[in-house]
């Protein structure tokens, strides 16, 4: 279960507005206090942070230094604490790295412009990073002018983002020598920023760049945990797969299948879709699962289509997180917090602080338009110890989760009750059978769990959702907007 940190605004430690790493030390007991009984604790077992590396931007995808850590967020040793506390506390730190594009301030950049201003084509930099002759531009891409020169460097995502060569051996070696600087320090992986743009337009290609980097990486770190971006259907991102694990991108935003399905859809069809998902992440990697979320720092915030007061919120936190792989959690997303782009078109406003509701609250990103008063209807303080709040109900989902290693890792099987909405999956694991039944329809339901699986289940293990769940024989009750596990 991972936790996706946008550095910047999860957590202020010092009074200066940004959020930091020491922020993010001092909310470890929030994250997971190393209590696998506790009910204080979300429990997770895995942190994704944003780039935290040297970057003029307040996102700070576009980095400057990859082997320094930004002043806004801290140092070196902030970033060995929060290491140690995470191996301590079981739980993965993996950091995001984008390479496929830096700023135009790094050094590395401004070796290739020189190069190319001062005809110097025997420069080891010249060929650093992806660029064209002015006549010789492809329209598909976007480009921008190298100084005054008549050469084009290749900018996709925006002018002060070039792009790097993968076709030069020399960036290979660099961005190797980046990941493996890092696993040194004892991080656990990588979030992989953008990793179907590294040729653009070509997936055979980048993906066995990939293939080849991740490779690389596992020789000596056989264990490190990788996730990539490839914004697409499932149909692109299946292609990745041999290199790692990829977001499954057709689960997520408002017309998502987690959305649609917690919107009083059809759960036997999702569950469906999951045991797909999984056979097919598994056929390739057979230690893995599905990797599924609502939102991320790119996205508005789920708070916006899935409200509490309607129950959608819970649903869909039940839907995607009691699923195998490593499902992930937007910052926030669990106290219910806000941020749309807007009619200001601002990601920003997509990347808010956290409502702690106490002095570490960091200062919203700078170009946000977002109405603060509609941020969050309560603080992290307001539901800390309250049972009806969205907080409490994802403390107890992940528990729920995690008390049930058969969800995560095991062989599932899909089923749906003819003529209803009402369904879920059988997850064997280690010879045991675990149930996972989910109910997004507004009315109760009875059936017969036997008949429907072939499986008989003795005890309702835990349940969570706007009603009660009931065992009887084979007979289970299921409330309307509720989900329940049975052992």
């Amino acid at each position: 279960m991972f936790y996706e940190i946008f550095v910047g605004s999860f957590a202020d430690s010092n009074g200066d507005g940004i959020g930091d790493l020491r922020g993010i030390i001092d909310k470890m007991d929030y994250l997971n206090d190393g209590d696998p009984a506790s009910d204080k604790s979300l429990g997770i077992g895995g942190i994704w942070l944003t780039p935290i590396f040297l970057s003029p931007s307040y996102h700070k995808y576009d980095v400057t230094d990859y082997y320094t850590i930004d002043p806004d967020f801290g140092s070196p040793e902030d970033l060995a604490e929060l290491i140690k506390i995470c191996h301590e506390r079981n739980v993965k730190l993996i950091l995001d790295l984008p390479i496929n594009h830096t700023s135009i301030e790094n050094e590395y950049f401004k070796k290739f412009a020189l190069a190319h201003r001062t005809n110097a084509p025997d420069d080891p930099f010249y060929d650093f990073y992806s660029y064209c002759g002015a006549g010789d531009m492809d329209t598909s891409r976007r480009f921008a002018r190298i100084g005054s020169c008549d050469e084009l460097y290749e900018c996709n995502f925006d002018d002060s983002m070039p792009e790097l060569n993968f076709d030069n051996e020399k960036v290979y070696e660099t961005v190797t020598d980046i990941a493996r600087h890092y696993l040194q320090l004892g991080v656990d992986g990588f979030r992989f920023d953008a990793a179907k743009y590294i040729y653009f337009g070509d997936d055979e290609l980048s993906v066995s760049f990939w293939k080849r980097y991740t490779d690389d990486l596992k020789k000596d770190y056989p264990n490190i945990y990788i996730v990539s971006e490839v914004w697409d259907s499932s149909r692109i991102s299946d292609k990745y797969l041999t290199a790692g694990r990829c977001f499954n991108f057709d689960s997520s935003q408002a017309d998502g299948v987690i959305a649609d399905t917690a919107m009083k859809g059809d759960a036997g069809k999702y569950c469906s879709y999951v045991e797909s998902l999984t056979a097919n992440v598994r056929s390739i990697n057979p230690s893995d699962g599905p990797c599924l979320f609502i939102s991320n720092h790119d996205m508005d915030r789920a708070a916006g289509y899935l409200t509490v007061a309607s129950g959608y919120a819970q649903m869909a936190a039940n839907l995607y997180i009691l699923t195998p792989g490593s499902p992930f959690i937007y910052y926030g997303e669990e106290a219910g917090l806000r941020g749309s782009r807007g009619s200001a078109n601002t990601d920003a406003n997509r990347r808010l602080s956290m409502p702690w509701g106490d002095d570490s609250v960091a200062s919203d990103p700078e170009g946000t338009t977002y109405d603060t008063g509609k941020k969050v209807e309560y603080t992290i303080a307001e539901q800390d110890d309250k049972d009806w709040s969205l907080l409490n109900h994802y403390r107890q989902l992940i528990k729920i989760r995690n008390d049930n290693p058969a969800i995560a890792h095991g062989e599932i099987i899909s089923f749906s009750f003819p003529d209803s909405k009402v369904g879920g999956f059988v997850a064997t694991y280690e010879g045991k059978d675990v149930c996972v039944i989910h109910n997004p329809s507004s009315s109760s339901f009875i059936g017969d769990i036997y008949e429907i699986t072939g499986k008989r289940f003795t005890e309702i293990n835990a349940y969570l959702g706007a009603e009660k769940a009931i065992l009887e024989g084979d007979m289970i009750t299921i409330g309307a907007q509720t989900s329940a596990v049975l052992r």
